[in-house]
């Protein structure tokens, strides 16, 4: 790639994130399908398959660190694991935490759900690789947040491969308990925004990953986001189509402990290497 290429290409990003701040300026003879009162998207993907689990609602059993800011304090992004099993209520909790509905506003405007998101949108669905969570046959998921459920989607021939190619041969992660995979429903947040959604689809993306983080700190568990996503190997997954629904977004999550902080820190040893 040329320098100029790399140039313009770092202009086209900056256009795209500076351009929402003042292009509603510029587009004073347009209107959003909710003004042109066309129907809403439903506010979450209805079940793919028959083969539906109910998840543990009681986080009784489990110790959730309540000191809020030793939480703050205690987050860090885990790239190790110890591949020991994690209970069944441990996801649910997962789950509940970033993206669990608390209500619906209206007959069906919206979810209020426990993250933020622009107009109460919540263009994101929730899919999952799992392996060694007591209870689950390992394989993929899909989160069924109206029910607070998860839908079992099938095994996978080789689940490791596919973490690692999804993950773009970060193969760190195939060692997770849990790979969250995040999508998004484009229309979900374009019937309200239009052509000005795409920008705080991103932002709202981040809500979830942090809550992933807190939650998953809360109880002892750890986990590191990832950009670096290969969509048509997750869409192909998880019976995506890659053009209205498509993978973007991914966090693998799994038991940890502190024994492996050395291990942890070989992931920043190009910081010592290079003299940083």
């Amino acid at each position: 790639m040329t320098e100029q290429e790399i140039r313009a290409r770092i202009a086209n990003g900056r256009a795209f994130v500076s351009r929402f701040a003042n292009e509603e300026d510029t587009a004073e003879d347009y209107q959003t399908d909710q003004e042109l009162k066309k129907p809403q998207p439903p506010l979450a993907k209805a079940a793919m398959t028959d083969n539906i689990i109910d998840l543990p609602a009681d986080f009784a059993e489990l110790d959730i660190d309540g000191d809020f800011l030793h939480i703050i304090n205690s987050r860090k992004s885990h790239r190790v694991y110890t591949q020991e099993q994690m209970t069944l209520t441990e996801l649910s909790y997962l789950l509940w935490c970033t993206q669990g509905v608390k209500s619906v506003r209206g007959k069906s405007y919206a979810t209020l759900r426990t993250v933020p998101c622009g107009g109460a949108r919540h263009e994101f669905e929730t899919y999952m690789a799992v392996q060694m969570v007591d209870g689950l046959k390992d394989g993929f998921y899909h989160y069924l947040p109206m029910t607070h459920q998860i839908e079992f989607l099938g095994e996978a021939e080789d689940l490791r491969g596919f973490i690692g190619e999804s993950l773009c041969e970060q193969t760190w992660a195939c060692k997770a308990n849990v790979v969250f995979y995040y999508s998004c429903v484009f229309y979900r947040a374009e019937w309200r925004y239009g052509i000005w959604a795409h920008v705080p689809i991103l932002m709202d993306s981040g809500h979830i990953t942090q809550n992933l983080y807190l939650a998953a700190t809360s109880i002892g568990l750890g986990g590191c986001a990832i950009a670096s996503v290969d969509p048509p190997s997750a869409n192909k997954a998880f019976g995506l189509d890659g053009e209205e629904e498509t993978i973007f977004y991914a966090m693998p999550v799994g038991t940890v402990r502190e024994e492996d902080k050395d291990a942890e820190d070989e992931f920043y040893a190009f910081v010592r290497e290079q003299g940083l």
